[in-house]
């Protein structure tokens, strides 16, 4: 009773902090009762515990001495959204994006085997992580390696709950499999020692005993070498302390993975019953459950960008959209209601999603492989081997580019630039505002001899005045590669890559406001690089500034290489994310600790020119 009793304060808590914050609600409560259980029969930070994904751990961290900072969660110099090692010893690994936790987890059982260490390594994992395939790989090699882990499937599908007798007669088989767990050992003993002679009769008596232990939907875990125990009720907390207490007494029960029915948005009725189940919230009304959004007078960037996908679509059937489990987070979702037939939902998979991008593309189609930035490094080598190498023309549309505010470090868009940049045949485009945005949406569909990319952040646009029905103008064959000069200036000259241009602008007319007059030039491509423009900023100039909001190696690399390599001399600085991972907080503060806001532009230019007596001008 205690623990259920604890298990509802725990969500009351949440609700109460996220409707303060903003965060993730609807996972958290889910998984009270569970996270109740496991704290109650594991000791951490002994026992190690790790999170999928990560954005259920709200109730963690409460139960591990981080309740009186809970109403800083995800703002700056506040607690992490996500389990963070550096922040508590009980947060065993750092997650953020999913399907790692059995792979960490294995890891961890075989290194506290090698080390003749007796703790206990529990992974939990939910639904929409196991479409992953490293999930897969990781528990094929958890069968083989055979060491004790606890693998808990945390399904919060829509149904009922398994019935009132599914624990009883889990843990009957649990104690009545145990002879039989011990035969279908000796066969995997047997297999490993005998060799190949043995494999069919091993094989055999593995197949007979897996049939005599396994429940409803074992199959597929138990022939990659998991005892399976389930469907079991997650929410009642007497039984998920009974069986787990059960399986850690066992001696050496090896990988189990016990598969718990959930519901996600559990105890509170808004979330019950949104169609979101209110996964991700800004601060919301805790009697109604209505969130309260700021008004703001422009869109997204992911808005204009599916409104201009759209708008191409309607003149070009041809035209095909890809995301992994992002329609909401993408804007794809506007593009499934118009063509449902052309757009594809590939679960979390980037992998996959490129390269079944790459066949599309193969076809005649074209296709929009619409990935955030930080995901699409999951399918990096399908962009190499099986997009760039073959010259495919699939577009690839980063959202999410640059810092990203609360979801922090682990969803930061640093590196995209840098890694397809430096691909011999990838375009790599960056707009400046949401109608430069839309032209490259427009560009991105006419390039049909090579992949592209382009990459924009989270916010809202700036306000630009849109083209007509929101379609974009295709740059033309020779424009692909080139520049432009936003406002022409002497002695210095900014050059800006992304939306970070729009800092490059205030900070010129900071520096306007003290008698200087920089030029201000939009750099738009990484790929192909316009030498032309770089030439002329160089030879007109006494110092070049180059500004992206990326990392080390991007944009302002290319632009040094191309200086080294045409002999232009003069005075140049780079300015890019700081070769650290910034933590999370608002957007704001990230790019004030980047060193990118504009007060820091206009510095930089105020040092080189030597003017530094100003530098006090920009409140720095």
């Amino acid at each position: 009773q205690e623990l259920e009793s604890l298990a509802d304060e725990l969500r009351e808590e949440i609700v109460y902090t996220v409707s303060k914050t903003g965060g993730h609600l609807s996972s958290s409560l889910g998984v009270a009762e569970l996270t109740v259980a496991l704290h109650h029969v594991f000791n951490t930070p002994e026992d190690k515990i790790i999170w999928d994904v990560g954005h259920q751990t709200y109730p963690h961290k409460i139960l591990t001495g981080r309740r009186s900072r809970m109403p800083s969660i995800r703002q700056t110099f506040g607690l992490a959204g996500f389990p963070k090692r550096d922040e508590s010893d009980h947060d065993a690994f750092g997650v953020g994006h999913s399907s790692t936790s059995i792979s960490a987890g294995l890891g961890m059982a075989v290194g506290r085997d090698l080390l003749g260490k007796d703790n206990h390594v529990i992974s939990v994992i939910g639904d929409g992580a196991m479409t992953a395939g490293q999930a897969y790989e990781a528990m094929n090699n958890a069968g083989y390696l055979d060491s004790n882990l606890i693998i808990i499937l945390n399904d919060n599908k829509q149904g009922p709950a398994p019935p009132v007798g599914a624990l009883s007669k889990a843990l009957t088989r649990l104690h009545s499999s145990r002879k039989l767990r011990m035969l279908r050992e000796s066969a995997k003993i047997t297999k490993q020692i005998a060799g190949p002679k043995t494999y069919g009769l091993a094989a055999k008596v593995d197949s007979y005993v897996r049939g005599m232990t396994g429940g409803p939907g074992a199959s597929l875990f138990e022939e990659l070498g998991l005892y399976y125990i389930g469907p079991v009720d997650g929410h009642d907390v007497a039984d998920l302390v009974l069986l787990l207490k059960k399986i850690k007494s066992m001696p050496a029960p090896g990988p189990v993975l016990i598969h718990l029915i959930t519901e996600k948005g559990k105890g509170y009725a808004p979330a019950e019953s949104a169609a979101d189940k209110m996964h991700g919230v800004v601060k919301f009304d805790t009697i109604s459950g209505k969130q309260i959004k700021t008004k703001t007078p422009t869109k997204s960037y992911t808005q204009y960008f599916a409104e201009s996908l759209i708008a191409e679509a309607e003149n070009d059937d041809k035209i095909v959209a890809i995301h992994a489990a992002m329609g909401g987070g993408t804007g794809l979702n506007l593009f499934q209601k118009q063509f449902p037939e052309r757009c594809f939902d590939v679960g979390i998979a980037e992998q996959h999603a490129v390269t079944f991008a790459a066949g599309l593309a193969t076809e005649g189609l074209k296709p929009f492989c619409t990935i955030y930035s930080s995901f699409l490094q999951r399918g990096y080598d399908q962009v190499v081997h099986d997009v760039d190498l073959q010259k495919l023309p699939v577009r690839f549309a980063m959202d999410r580019a640059g810092l990203v505010g609360a979801d922090g470090p682990t969803h930061c868009g640093a590196f995209d630039t840098t890694f397809m940049a430096c691909l011999p045949n990838m375009v790599v485009m960056a707009p400046s505002d949401e109608t430069e945005l839309m032209n490259m949406v427009a560009t991105a569909a006419a390039i049909d001899d090579r992949p592209s990319c382009f990459r924009y952040p989270r916010g809202n646009g700036i306000g630009t005045v849109l083209p007509p029905n929101n379609k974009g103008t295709p740059l033309e064959v020779n424009q692909v590669g080139k520049g432009r000069i936003l406002r022409e200036g002497s002695r210095v000259a900014i050059l800006g890559y992304g939306t970070i241009v729009q800092n490059c602008i205030e900070a010129a007319d900071k520096l306007q406001a003290l008698g200087f007059q920089p030029t201000v030039a939009d750099a738009r491509f990484c790929k192909p690089l316009d030498g032309e423009l770089i030439r002329r900023l160089a030879q007109e100039h006494e110092v070049l500034i180059t500004v992206e909001e990326g990392s080390i190696g991007g944009f302002s690399s290319h632009v040094s290489h191309y200086l080294g390599l045409n002999g232009l001399p003069l005075q140049w600085r780079p300015m890019m994310l700081p070769d650290r991972y910034i933590d999370h907080g608002s957007q704001k503060d990230q790019i004030e600790a980047a060193g990118l806001s504009s007060k820091h532009i206009a510095a930089t230019v105020l040092s080189l020119i030597g003017h530094k007596e100003s530098l006090h001008l920009m409140d720095l």
